[in-house]
C-alpha cells in the first residue's frame, strides 16, 4: 500500500514538473522567436527603419491633431466669460431691490458667480473714459441703469444652457434687458466640433494606412521565406510556430515606431509653439501650446504597437496558411 502511494506522489510530481517545463520552454521559444525577429530586421536596418519611419510618421499627424483639439479644447475654457450674461435692471428699482435681486440670482444653481456694478460707478467709470465729463455734468439724473454681470456655472455654459439661463433672467420683474452673444459661442463651439470631427476621421484613415502598409511588408517578407516555410511544415512546425516570428516583427514596428511618433510629434510642436506664442503674445495672453502627457504617450504608444501587431496578424493567417508543401 505504501509502494503504491510512493508511486502516485512520484507521479503527480512528475507531471507537476512536467507541466512547469512546458510552460518554461513555451517562453523561451517565444524569447527565442522575439529576439530572432528583432535580429532579422538588424539584418536590413534600412528597409526595416524606412517602415519603422513610415508607421511612426504616419501617427505622427493624428497625434498632433489631438494636441491641436486639446489645446483648443482649453482655450475654449479659459474664455470663462465668453457665456457671461449682462442683465440690466429697472431705472425704478432700489437700492434694497437691487441688493435682493442680486441675492436671489446668486442662489440659483445655474449661476457660478455674479457682479453688481451700481449705476453711479458705471457714470462715473463712463465720465473717465468716454472724454465727456463735462456734458455729463449737465445731466439732471443718471441715465444708466444697475448691471449684474451673471457668469452660469460651468455646466451651463454651452449655448443651449447660456440661452435657457438667458430666457429665464428675462423673465424676472426687476430686469429692463438682458443680453448674451449666443452666436458668438456656438460659432465657436462648431469650430472645435468640426476640428474634432476632422481629427477623428483622419486618424481612423492614417491608422487603417497603418495596417496595409504594415501588412504588405509582412506579406513579403513571407513571401521572401516561401522555401524556408515550406520546409518547416514537412518536419512538422505548426502554422502558430511558424507564424510567431512575423507576428513578433510586426511588435518591433510597432515599439520603434511609436518612439518615431513621440520624437516626430515633439519637434513638430515646438516648431509650432513659436507661431503660437507670437499670436499669444499679440493678444497679450499667456497662452502656451501644451505637448503630450505621459498618459497620452502611452497611449500613442499602445497604438502603434496594436496597429502594427494587427497588420502583421492579418497577413500571417492569410499567407502563411496558404504556404503548403507539394
Amino acid at each position: 500500500m505504501s509502494v503504491l502511494f510512493r508511486s502516485r506522489q512520484q507521479g503527480a510530481q512528475q507531471v507537476k514538473i512536467s507541466a512547469w517545463r512546458r510552460f518554461v520552454t513555451f517562453w523561451l521559444h517565444h524569447a527565442q522567436q522575439c529576439i530572432g525577429s528583432l535580429g532579422e530586421l538588424a539584418r536590413y536596418p534600412f528597409a526595416s527603419l524606412m517602415t519603422m519611419a513610415v508607421l511612426g510618421l504616419s501617427l505622427t499627424l493624428p497625434a498632433t491633431l489631438y494636441v491641436i483639439v486639446k489645446n483648443t479644447d482649453s482655450v475654449g475654457a479659459n474664455f470663462q466669460n465668453a457665456s457671461e450674461i449682462t442683465v440690466f435692471l429697472r431705472q425704478d428699482l432700489d437700492d434694497q431691490a437691487v441688493t435682493t435681486f442680486a441675492k436671489r440670482i446668486e442662489l440659483n444653481p445655474a449661476v457660478a458667480e455674479i457682479k453688481l456694478i451700481e449705476k453711479e460707478a458705471a457714470l462715473a467709470e463712463f465720465r473717465e473714459r468716454s472724454g465727456f465729463g463735462d456734458a455729463l455734468e449737465t445731466l439732471d439724473s443718471n441715465p444708466l441703469p444697475d448691471v449684474l454681470l451673471v457668469t452660469p456655472h460651468a455646466n451651463h455654459r454651452a449655448p443651449a444652457a447660456a440661452e435657457a439661463l438667458l430666457q429665464e433672467l428675462k423673465q424676472q420683474r426687476e430686469v429692463d434687458e438682458a443680453r448674451l452673444d449666443v452666436g458668438w459661442l456656438q460659432r465657436f463651439e462648431a469650430i472645435v466640433q468640426l476640428i474634432r470631427d476632422g481629427f477623428l476621421g483622419l486618424a481612423l484613415l492614417l491608422c487603417i494606412a497603418v495596417v496595409l502598409i504594415v501588412g504588405n511588408t509582412i506579406r513579403l517578407n513571407i513571401s521572401s521565406k516561401r522555401d524556408e516555410i515550406m520546409v518547416m511544415k514537412l518536419v512538422g512546425a505548426t502554422d502558430a510556430y511558424i507564424q510567431r516570428p512575423f507576428l513578433y516583427t510586426g511588435l518591433w514596428y510597432g515599439i520603434v515606431g511609436g518612439v518615431i511618433t513621440w520624437l516626430a510629434t515633439a519637434a513638430l510642436l515646438w516648431w509650432l509653439s513659436g507661431a503660437v506664442r507670437s499670436i499669444a503674445d499679440l493678444y497679450e495672453s499667456q497662452f502656451r501650446l501644451t505637448g503630450l502627457n505621459l498618459a497620452e504617450m502611452g497611449v500613442i504608444w499602445g497604438l502603434a504597437i496594436g496597429l502594427g501587431l494587427l497588420g502583421s496578424h492579418i497577413a500571417v493567417r492569410k499567407h502563411v496558411r496558404a504556404i503548403e508543401p507539394q
